[in-house]
């Protein structure tokens, strides 16, 4: 049957299309023309945000990983991890995904950060997205975080609460803005969903977005948890973006 299914739908490269190679049931192959441009992240990462971090003969899970944002902003999570490098063809998945109707493109995704997410998994984690104000959700049609959230959830067998965050307010675009804009744009936009606070109570909450720059959204996120009363904090991106030195 898969041989059959082969022969109907040929192996695509998830970012362009082109023929792939059959190797392997799952999604998220890439050409040999799109594969040099993607830098996933692995080896030494930051333990906190998991922005890659030099190979100074570190483990890459050794608790003592961090970067130097992290270590003199507070970070109101725990533990942090990322699938890619937001740049090159990492960057152009992400954008299809959130602005380029591409919502086809999520199971790929989703099965690279749910491999990336694994060490952040503990007993009765609760999975949830970044939410959208209902304006933009509507314009988008769907939120690009959830349907990740969703996948990475089931690929651990956790509760996924889509619903869980609320967005109080529309917010701008975070883009372009430096980062003290950034966590003044966010306060106090985002919110626990009251029909679900009690869902959360002590349990640990991993959440799941497409990008991290700054970690403002996810840190309003993390305090509006926190101060609900859920238990630790961990949170899983797509795509982390990196300052160029």
């Amino acid at each position: 049957m898969k041989g059959a299914l082969r022969l109907l739908y040929p192996p695509q490269c998830v970012a362009c299309g082109a023929p792939v190679a059959a190797e392997g049931d799952g999604p998220g192959q890439l050409c040999p023309a799109c594969f040099p441009d993607m830098r996933f992240v692995g080896g030494a990462s930051c333990t906190r945000c998991g922005v890659p971090l030099p190979d100074d003969g570190f483990g890459a899970d050794d608790p003592m990983l961090c970067c130097d944002d992290c270590l003199t902003m507070a970070r109101p999570w725990q533990g942090g991890r990322a699938a890619m490098v937001y740049s090159g063809t990492g960057r152009r998945l992400v954008l299809a995904l959130k602005h380029g109707d591409r919502p086809d493109l999520a199971p790929a995704l989703a099965a690279w950060l749910a491999r990336a997410a694994a060490p952040l998994i503990r007993p009765e984690t609760v999975v949830a997205p970044i939410p959208l104000h209902l304006r933009r959700l509507l314009k988008r049609r769907y939120n690009q975080a959830a349907l990740i959230s969703g996948r990475v959830a089931r690929a651990h067998g956790a509760l996924h609460l889509p619903d869980l965050l609320l967005r109080r307010r529309h917010t701008p675009g975070q883009d372009h803005r430096g980062v003290s804009d950034r966590f003044a744009n966010i306060a106090g936009a985002l919110a626990v969903n009251p029909r679900r606070a009690a869902a959360v109570a002590g349990r640990p909450v991993l959440l799941v977005d497409d990008v991290m720059a700054s970690g403002a959204t996810m840190s309003a996120a993390a305090d509006a948890l926190l101060a609900a009363g859920s238990g630790p904090i961990f949170v899983a991106v797509l795509a982390r973006a990196v300052r160029d030195d």
